[in-house]
């Protein structure tokens, strides 16, 4: 990999995040073709079922003869909506395809690049962070059989989620808020507890509204107690599908790996949890939550505090974390990383 090849490599990772929230259930992937030093085509999937990132690059290309493809996901091999891309490149005479990651879908896993290799093409294969990021919860998706789980917490510097049990609390900041309009706007859903919908009522849709081809889910883990009728997030909003309550209908509980089992199957690929407390425990308890985003506020709570976790629960107990972000936003800062 010379530097150059970091440079065109990176410019396929911009492309791929342009479609980010539309391309679900697929991943998002980012191509470019470059032919004599030069920039020569373009592209990335709009939406799921229309072209895929490197024939929507080949079109605005022209004649690819001798030119390198850089491609943030290995080429599908497997024949889809829109048929298999390695099939595709194979006979065009290409001179290499750089790729980001291979792809995690068994159906395609390693497949592509050898398609590719057998008709001739020099390949590379980067195994880069930032292409597995990318496709992070298309990759979750995939092996798990159920939804990717974000997880948004915002907390004082004393560890509270509230400054008293039934109060909103308003810790962040206006750029913190900003930013967590785009983690919707990334995700197929966003899901919060029903003590989430009593004490704040919240609409949870993207202010402004984004322009966005896959409809926006909006999720309220509700337990066996009914939520108040009036709830704005019941009510319906243009552009989002129905509001699904997830009810336990006893005393048992609700099964959330069936809950998320069954969101899978409805097409929810992605879902970014808001909390709050009591939700955002189930979930690390059960081993549920593929990333966290823990904005710290610049304020203390003090005793009557709303801990952002359980007291007592497992979830406080011999659970490692690895950070790979770290960012400040205005006077907030926010840890974002996976379980270990």
């Amino acid at each position: 990999m010379t530097s150059l090849d970091r440079l065109f490599l990176a410019r396929a990772y911009e492309l791929a995040a342009r479609g980010r929230g539309n391309t679900s259930p697929n991943p998002i992937v980012g191509a470019v073709f470059v032919r004599d030093g030069a920039v020569s085509g373009e592209g990335y999937p709009h939406t799921a079922g229309e072209a895929h990132a490197e024939i929507e690059a080949l079109r605005s290309a022209g004649d690819v003869t001798g030119a390198t493809l850089y491609v943030s996901l290995e080429p599908c091999a497997h024949d889809g909506r829109t048929g298999s891309c390695a099939r595709a490149l194979a006979p065009l005479r290409l001179a290499r395809v750089v790729i980001g990651t291979l792809d995690p879908n068994p159906l395609t896993h390693g497949n592509g690049a050898t398609m590719l290799h057998e008709a001739g093409i020099d390949g590379e294969i980067a195994d880069d962070d930032e292409a597995r990021r990318l496709i992070e919860p298309f990759a979750v998706a995939i092996e798990r059989k159920r939804p990717y789980v974000a997880l948004k917490m915002a907390i004082s510097l004393d560890g509270f989620a509230a400054a008293s049990p039934g109060e909103r609390t308003q810790l962040t900041g206006d750029a913190w808020s900003a930013y967590v309009r785009d983690l919707r706007a990334a995700h197929d859903a966003v899901m919060v507890g029903a003590g989430t919908v009593r004490v704040d009522d919240p609409l949870l849709t993207v202010r402004p509204p984004r322009h966005r081809l896959h409809p926006y889910a909006r999720i309220v883990v509700a337990g066996a107690r009914p939520l108040p009728p009036a709830s704005r997030v019941l009510a319906p909003v243009p552009g989002y599908d129905p509001t699904i309550v997830l009810s336990s209908g006893g005393a048992a509980g609700l099964d959330l790996e069936a809950a998320l089992r069954g969101l899978y199957e409805r097409g929810i690929r992605s879902i970014l949890c808001e909390g709050g407390p009591a939700l955002a425990t189930a979930l690390i308890e059960r081993g549920l939550v593929d990333r966290f985003y823990w904005a710290i506020a610049p304020v203390l709570l003090g005793p009557e505090g709303v801990p952002a976790l359980a007291p007592g629960s497992s979830a406080r107990h011999g659970r490692e974390l690895r950070f790979d972000t770290v960012e400040r936003f205005g006077d907030d800062v926010m840890l974002s990383g996976k379980f270990a």
